[in-house]
């Protein structure tokens, strides 16, 4: 495959890597990083409007909608410019990558005049409402309740790890409004404000000790008819809907590049017994692994961009992309915490902390890449299925 830019998408790289040196200079991300959670989320509010404004939050939308009819490789390029630098795109990312494009294919004239712009312009946070504690991976056995009363459905139950509830202003609900069918075909969607009466969020911590994950309970919820998404009874349907957007997992191997490079650095200026770490034969090794990896998690994404493009859908290929970019986060900070050892295990803030600290925290998040957007064993099973064709 030759995966070659054409001078026209060079320059649209070049163009975002250059106001990405200007917005994310190297001291301003080591400021950002000792900063306290809630200043960080201001910046990253901010920087998400001036992306905005210049339209880059969704260049592969229609124009109609607030998009710039990018193309998917143009797409591509954008997810990985953005992954690779580290760009704070929290505030803008459900809404930018579910929300609106569901309102895009399923949403009414109404609805989409209302959210549409704002998500266009950075202007609003969404979470989204799927997991339940007994609804993951299964995610069809949701049993959160939607039911009929006049123009509203009244909404009761429980969504977990539900991303930036705390801070969102809308959520993105599926919720079962017909218990007496198949699974798959009683749940509805709905486009829920979160300062409606009867929300509670409570917050939980993952293992990095970072409050990005909630609970979110519904008591008596009501919400407005008109914001249900699509037919009732069909939001299965419309959660699972295979977008024309730009979803090929780019943003693992970009990240695991920039983190690579650092442990390159950091091999060739650290010492053990008078040399420097990167004439060790093992750490030259396993650097050149991760190296190989990195790039063959890039050539996956990439061909899922090219099967988009050539207006093929892809299925497998997509999973075979996500398990392997989630599976190197975690095969890439495994071998960073075992290059720099003990001091590996030292947190952002200790002023002793090899790289910011950056590489224990990746090593504590990287176990959540896994299990977030499928599960590794549902990705196999999709790959074994629908790429092999193997039995169920």
């Amino acid at each position: 495959m030759d995966f070659k830019l054409t001078e026209a998408e060079l320059n649209w790289r070049n163009e975002i890597r250059g106001f990405l040196r200007t917005e994310l200079p190297p001291e301003l991300e080591s400021s950002l990083e000792d900063a306290e959670p809630d200043e960080q989320w201001r910046f990253a509010v901010e920087f998400n409007r001036k992306l905005g404004r210049k339209g880059w939050l969704t260049v592969a939308w229609p124009r109609e909608y607030g998009g710039q009819a990018r193309s998917f490789i143009e797409q591509l390029i954008f997810n990985e410019e953005m992954a690779y630098w580290r760009a704070p795109l929290g505030p803008s990312s459900f809404g930018i990558n579910f929300v609106g494009p569901t309102i895009i294919v399923h949403g009414t004239e109404e609805q989409k005049r209302q959210h549409l712009p704002l998500i266009a312009r950075g202007e609003v946070t969404w979470c989204q409402g799927f997991s339940e504690p007994n609804a993951g991976s299964d995610l069809a056995s949701l049993q959160t309740r939607a039911v009929e009363d006049g123009d509203y459905f009244v909404i009761t139950g429980q969504k977990i790890w539900t991303t930036n509830a705390h801070r969102a202003q809308w959520c993105l609900l599926g919720a079962r409004t017909n218990p007496d069918v198949p699974k798959h075909r009683g749940i509805s969607l709905f486009l829920v404000e979160m300062n409606r009466p009867g929300i509670t969020v409570q917050p939980i911590y993952n293992m990095a000790d970072v409050h990005n994950f909630n609970q979110v309970f519904f008591d008596n919820v009501r919400v407005p008819r008109s914001n249900m998404v699509g037919e009732k009874d069909r939001g299965w349907y419309a959660m699972m809907t295979t977008l024309d957007f730009e979803r090929s997992g780019v943003q693992y191997a970009a990240g695991g590049r920039r983190t690579l490079e650092e442990l390159v650095v950091f091999a060739r200026d650290a010492t053990r017994n008078g040399q420097p770490l990167a004439r060790n034969p093992v750490v030259r090794h396993k650097l050149a692994e991760m190296a190989i990896e990195v790039e063959v998690a890039r050539m996956l994404a990439y061909r899922v961009a090219s099967m988009q493009a050539r207006g093929l859908i892809p299925n497998y290929e997509s999973s075979m992309s996500k398990l392997f970019g989630t599976e190197l986060t975690q095969r890439l900070a495994n071998t960073g915490m075992q290059i720099l050892g003990l001091y590996g295990q030292l947190e952002p803030k200790s002023k002793w902390a090899p790289l910011k600290g950056r590489i224990e925290r990746t090593y504590l998040m990287s176990f959540a890449a896994t299990i977030a957007a499928g599960t590794s064993e549902i990705q196999r099973n999709i790959i074994a299925l629908r790429g092999l064709g193997l039995p169920r």
